[in-house]
């Protein structure tokens, strides 16, 4: 496998990748608003909701943590995971820049 070269990349550019990717499956993105809607809840209650099994919900939030968009804190032999605030302002900040690069006036078609 190839090199991926990120670091040919500017950081904001490797960032919004990062939370790009964070976000390219459904089940992550049920996640995220599952947390949303929930404030904080523990890995078992996500299970309950979603139609995946244990070791998948915990890969997906494996890639969500990894992202930094979700946190989690370890509270006997579960872990209690919650967003992070600060990375969920940075995702918003950065997705913001990258989709006002477009404007109306600059239609190429």
């Amino acid at each position: 496998m190839g090199l991926s070269k990120h670091e040919e990349f500017t950081l904001k550019d490797n960032k919004v990748s990062r939370f790009a990717k964070a976000l390219s499956h459904p089940a992550r993105v049920a996640i995220l608003k599952y947390l949303i809607r929930s404030k904080s809840c523990m890995c078992g209650d996500i299970v309950e909701v979603l139609p995946l099994s244990q070791s998948t919900v915990s890969q997906h939030l494996k890639e969500l943590k990894e992202a930094g968009l979700i946190q989690g804190s370890i509270e006997g032999t579960k872990v209690c995971y919650c967003i992070d605030p600060a990375a969920w302002k940075e995702a918003i900040h950065c997705f913001t820049d990258l989709f006002g690069l477009l404007t109306e006036k600059d239609k190429c078609c």
